[in-house]
């Protein structure tokens, strides 16, 4: 529940932050981007092949409970179409499953090719710009059970999807991320808060122990996994992924922009000697630099984390947090893409950002006050192409289930109706306008 102050603070944050330094024009660039992100697994349902399914029924699991049929988008992606258009947004980012495309080693569904390329068309004719995923998080069943990302061959196998995925989809995508926060596999439990990371990275061992037993191989290895059994080498591949999916991508398509998708925390330092630069390098350093041969890179941003020279401070007392406790902080996401443009040297696309919030007044707050920021980052000369909020439709969260709300719709989840909240309405307005 949130309580009087949180509203109040975040209330007061969105009416405070445009007037803090207002810029000479309200407008965005030409030709901006506005839009709303989605994730194959999160909204299609049932994904049956993908590796996180035999983790939901696994036991023990981490899931709080399974996806099932989602938001029943692989039926209702004109639905959701739909839903981007008539907020006056131009762009909509979605994501390819793998395990949809390549559901065994080296068998293509031509049915699940034409599947997107359809969904592509519909933003089309639709005017609405498509920004695709080739990999938001889950691989194909069969990809887990060989080792996942811990695997030499899953580089080249990666390259191999996004090659047949390309030849298919390319002609028809405007952009196009190889990956979504592979900066943070393996790393995650170090961001989550005390005690919580710790719970839930024995239960995920466990729960991928049982997969394995299961399926009869040795490690069983999610592309999600909070539990990673070895973070560098994992780290490693996936960097080479990413350079071999953006060469195949490329290879079909020279002139189509490629980039990567970064989970970025706006970490900020407090006091003598913070380990915030050191916490940068780790969770940043290596993938912004892969970054600087991108065409653009993607910021996903949520909130801002303070370090000392201890490690992580808790929240200010006293500051508006979500509905996970984390701080509602309306100036992260520019200093977030601030310090995202300064290492790699590309332009940034905000490709997620948002909050988790079942009081949808805190995401009408939240908009229009991370907006007026992002304003002056662009004034200064960072070179910003667009906003795509996280998420379009409250989904399925991973672990979590469906009880965190990020969605600017609400879904029932009977009869799949996706519901507009106010904060549609606000996002939408400015992304008509093109200015707050």
């Amino acid at each position: 529940m949130i309580d009087r102050r949180t509203l109040l603070a975040a209330t007061a944050a969105s009416l405070a932050a445009p007037a803090f330094g207002r810029s000479a024009s309200p407008s965005f660039p030409k030709g901006f981007l506005w839009g709303a992100s989605t994730a194959a697994y999160q909204v299609e349902g049932n994904n049956i092949n993908s590796d996180l399914w035999p983790l939901e029924h696994a036991k023990p699991t981490a899931f709080a409970e399974p996806s099932g049929d989602a938001a029943n988008s692989f039926d209702l992606w004109p639905t959701d179409l739909d839903l981007v258009r008539a907020m006056g947004l131009n762009a909509y980012r979605f994501s390819l499953e793998w395990a949809r495309i390549e559901p065994a080693r080296g068998q293509f569904s031509q049915a699940m090719l034409d599947h997107y390329a359809a969904m592509i068309e519909g933003c089309r004719t639709r005017g609405l710009t498509p920004f695709v995923t080739f990999n938001h998080f889950t691989t194909p069943r069969w990809f887990a059970e060989a080792g996942g990302w811990t695997n030499p061959e899953g580089p080249a196998l990666f390259a191999r999807f996004c090659d047949h995925a390309a030849r298919h989809l390319a002609h028809g995508i405007s952009y196009a991320t190889t990956l979504n926060e592979p900066n943070l596999n393996g790393l995650l439990s170090e961001l989550l808060p005390a005690g919580v990371g710790e719970r839930l990275m024995e239960t995920d061992k466990a729960m991928a122990a049982a997969a394995a037993r299961a399926s009869g191989v040795p490690l069983y290895s999610a592309g999600s996994a909070l539990y990673v059994a070895d973070p560098l080498l994992t780290q490693k591949h996936l960097l080479a992924a990413h350079r071999l999916g953006r060469a195949a991508i490329k290879a079909v398509r020279p002139d189509l922009p490629v980039g990567v998708s970064l989970a970025i925390i706006d970490d900020q330092p407090v006091g003598p000697n913070s380990v915030r630069d050191a916490k940068r390098a780790r969770f940043y350093a290596a993938w912004l630099d892969a970054a600087r041969a991108d065409d653009f890179v993607g910021v996903q941003n949520y909130t801002r984390t303070l370090w000392d020279s201890s490690g992580k401070l808790p929240v200010p007392r006293g500051a508006p947090v979500n509905d996970a406790g984390e701080e509602i902080y309306p100036a992260s996401l520019a200093n977030a893409v601030r310090y995202a443009h300064s290492v790699s040297g590309v332009p940034v696309i905000v490709t997620e950002h948002g909050i988790n919030a079942t009081d949808d007044r805190l995401r009408v707050a939240l908009i229009p006050a991370a907006l007026a920021e992002l304003k002056k980052a662009i004034d200064e000369g960072v070179p910003v192409k667009g906003y795509l909020h996280w998420s379009l439709i409250d989904n399925f969260e991973w672990v979590f289930g469906y009880t965190p709300k990020f969605g600017l719709h609400s879904l029932d989840r009977v009869t799949f109706r996706r519901t507009a909240k106010p904060s549609a309405a606000v996002l939408g307005a400015i992304a008509r306008r093109n200015a707050l």
